[in-house]
């Protein structure tokens, strides 16, 4: 019996008279059929979905996967389960594409990235679980000696209460580099304020949170200004408001201090099997907020040459905005 997420992107397919879908992707194939390949692997998408894997994956994958599961000997194999029209996803190579190429056509689609935007309970619960784990192990961060031993401390933390792996590069950015919002980790001894964004990874999901330790007085104007920010951005959301939108209300806050010029990214994204996912919450989205989409919401305002402050939070939509994040604003150590 097909699980819900597979009827509900056939359904989608039918609509766009796709007579398949080829996916190589590991975060959709991981989001279809609850297994994350390793190497290259294959999933053909029908009535009768099929995972196609390498040796090195194939006893994880039959144990795991909710699909029929075979071995991926070549590209003839798979051509010969494809007719009609074949829907591909937008990031396949032109190399693949051309290996692929047979007596079908393709379209490129995405349907299965269209299914990820609504997240289920049991990916909900994925996500807070990852939440839970990336903000239990800050707690037990002792917060001096330089960046990178911050970030690797965390990063250990996180492994051992059933992280998988950091969602993406711990980012620990201290005194001037702050005002870096994409910082790497230094052997630079920390100063201050810190910023710290980080997450853990439960089940495949994503969990990402920021924080900022502030000592100065300046450093708590700004930080109160962001708060602001975030505050009033959160309390917009809700189904049918435009995620532009979301992204005017942090924007119009900070710009009314004087800080709009140090706003130089956009207020947020889907989080899910990958931590930046749709929809966007930016000044060009043309998304619509809708219930069971999970975004971040992270204003933040970069003075370069001093300092930086950003604060984010995971929040799902459920009829209006449901804070994920329990961990409090303002950390000190």
């Amino acid at each position: 019996m097909l699980n819900t997420k597979i009827t509900g992107i056939l359904n989608g397919m039918r609509q766009k008279n796709l007579d398949s879908i080829i996916a190589l992707k590991p975060e959709n194939i991981s989001y279809v059929t609850d297994f994350k390949p390793s190497s290259f692997s294959v999933l053909i998408l029908k009535d009768e979905p099929i995972l196609f894997t390498s040796k090195l994956d194939i006893e994880d994958a039959s144990e795991v996967s909710s699909v029929q599961v075979e071995a991926f000997i070549s590209m003839d194999d798979i051509k010969k389960k494809l007719s009609g029209i074949v829907g591909i996803e937008s990031s396949m190579t032109v190399g693949t594409h051309k290996k692929l190429l047979n007596n079908f056509k393709t379209e490129i689609t995405d349907v299965i990235e269209i299914s990820r935007i609504i997240k289920s309970k049991e990916e909900v619960e994925n996500i807070k679980a990852a939440l839970q784990i990336a903000e239990s192990s800050i707690m037990e961060v002792e917060f001096s000696g330089t960046e990178n031993e911050v970030a690797a401390q965390l990063e250990y933390n996180m492994r051992v209460r059933g992280s998988s792996k950091p969602s993406f590069e711990t980012i620990v950015a201290s005194g001037k580099r702050s005002s870096i919002p994409h910082a790497q980790v230094t052997t630079k001894p920390l100063e201050s304020p810190v910023v710290i964004d980080w997450g853990a990874v439960y089940n495949n999901y994503s969990s990402d949170t920021t924080r900022t330790i502030v000592e100065t007085e300046k450093q708590e104007e700004i930080f109160q200004i962001v708060l602001e920010a975030q505050e009033q951005a959160i309390k917009s959301i809700k189904p049918g408001v435009k995620a532009s939108y979301v992204d005017k209300v942090a924007r119009d806050v900070i710009t009314e201090y004087g800080y709009g010029d140090s706003y130089i990214h956009s207020t947020g994204h889907g989080l899910g099997i990958e931590v930046h996912e749709e929809p966007s919450l930016s000044t060009k989205s043309e998304d619509i907020l809708k219930n069971g989409m999970v975004v971040t919401v992270e204003p933040g305002i970069y003075l370069e040459g001093e300092f930086g402050v950003r604060t984010e939070d995971v929040v799902l939509i459920d009829n209006g905005a449901k804070v994920l994040t329990k961990i409090k604003k303002k950390l000190s150590f």
